[in-house]
């Protein structure tokens, strides 16, 4: 969502690129693409035209291609004798070629963040398991302990296992998971000190 553009807008994108004639993107080559609403249509899945309108309004608006129009409002191409594009009035793609650099930094930023949130993501789930292990075994073990309230902390922590977290609450529900695991480890050191005293 670095550019404003979803899942959905970068499959029009794709329908797009797969016009040019090349494999990439070059300096020196032509790059406006002007394909029919149907051609681009079964490209983009058979996405309905009114979606792809709405999809490559988007693009445009990010800044990602441009509109090359033509006077009457239609995608077309003039050539000249020797058959060789000489007009096209359409989409230029020329945009994601200027833009190289910032897209491929901010698609390694998005990489890392997912990473970084995977790997949070893991070891709430470890802590989670932690927790859970430790308050069974001070409960199987009758050892003395609200172990009822730490139940009740825990169950809004595992509830939230079940939702997508942006980065922020999940750092809150580490550090939630954490307290109880700290508060539980008291316990039970409390509790074996206790079971030694006597």
């Amino acid at each position: 969502l670095r550019f404003g553009v979803a899942d959905r807008d970068l499959v029009v994108l794709y329908a797009l690129l797969s016009f040019l004639p090349a494999k990439s993107l070059l300096a020196e080559a032509d790059l406006v693409v002007f394909p029919s609403n149907a051609a681009l249509s079964d490209r983009a899945h058979g996405m309905a035209e009114s979606t792809l309108r709405r999809h490559l309004a988007v693009l445009v608006r990010a800044g990602l291609i441009w509109r090359q129009d033509s006077p009457n409002g239609k995608r077309y191409a003039a050539r000249d004798r020797s058959g060789a594009l000489s007009l096209a009035f359409g989409f230029d793609l020329r945009p994601l070629l200027n833009r190289a650099e910032e897209i491929a930094r901010a698609a390694a930023e998005a990489i890392e963040a997912a990473d970084a949130l995977r790997r949070a993501r893991e070891a709430f789930v470890l802590r989670l398991r932690d927790a859970t292990k430790l308050l069974a075994y001070g409960r199987e073990a009758g050892l003395p302990g609200d172990w009822d309230a730490i139940e009740a902390r825990l169950l809004p922590l595992r509830a939230a296992l079940r939702r997508r977290q942006c980065p922020d609450s999940l750092a809150g529900l580490l550090d939630a998971a954490g307290d109880i695991l700290r508060i539980l480890g008291a316990m039970l050191s409390l509790s074996s000190e206790e079971m030694s005293g006597s």
